[in-house]
């Protein structure tokens, strides 16, 4: 495997890094606010997962729909258009040649952020229409659903458990609809010419989103059962 490149720790990859820390630290911060000090260590992962998830989605990913809907520029006619991320035609219902996402986004700081993800995804450059269709449910779906879930969590309601199995199961399908594509086209966006760009930022943040939901739903699954089956010793009984 390759080099890591020379930007690879530049300051706008290190200050995405510790906000992602941050998030989640926050997240820990608000458990221990919020939830009793008697909250088993499963509710309380799990509070601290969908807390940190909900940020992520409405804060970092609602960022990366800010730029895609509202960041845009005109190429002049001495740009290299070769080394930009393509907006679909038609797009919003324009037919000019506006190129929209982070790539326009200049300086802004998420636009930055979302530029040093695509290093290694160059969709989230711009706009591909699988991945805005996505992020929209992601941002609109599952960030709320994922602040009801701490809600329920931290008032004990039973409801807790059917919406985190659904949440998971967006997060699942999101997941794989994200990836497919790219799987049946050779990968033709992805980077994973080096370690930072394969292990850490395709593999590492993605698969939280899958081994995590999966751990919710199983997690949901045993208690909904766990309860039928109480549910029955007590008819028989």
């Amino acid at each position: 495997m390759a080099e890591l490149p020379p930007d690879v720790f530049d300051t706008t990859t290190i200050i995405s890094l510790v906000a992602t820390v941050a998030i989640v630290l926050f997240a820990y911060g608000t458990s221990k606010a919020v939830l009793p000090p008697s909250t088993a260590a499963a509710p309380r992962f799990l509070f601290i997962w969908h807390l940190a998830d909900a940020l992520c989605h409405l804060i970092l990913e609602g960022s990366f729909l800010y730029h895609c809907f509202f960041s845009y520029v005109v190429p002049r006619a001495d740009t290299d258009v070769a080394s930009l991320f393509p907006t679909p035609y038609n797009f919003l219902g324009r037919e000019s040649k506006r190129i929209y996402g982070p790539q326009s986004g200049g300086g802004n700081p998420f636009a930055r952020l979302w530029m040093v993800y695509a290093r290694a995804d160059k969709r989230w450059a711009g706009i591909d229409l699988g991945v805005v269709s996505l992020e929209l449910l992601t941002v609109f779906f599952d960030g709320p659903v994922a602040l009801y879930v701490c809600y329920l969590i931290s008032r004990r309601s039973h409801k807790v458990y059917f919406w985190m199995i659904v949440l998971a199961t967006a997060e699942l399908y999101g997941g794989f609809m994200t990836f497919c594509p790219e799987w049946l086209t050779g990968n033709v966006n992805l980077d994973g010419s080096n370690f930072m760009y394969m292990w850490v930022y395709l593999v590492f943040f993605n698969c939280l989103w899958v081994i995590i939901p999966l751990y919710a739903m199983t997690y949901s699954y045993c208690q909904i059962s766990n309860a039928f089956a109480a549910q029955v010793i007590k008819k028989r009984n």
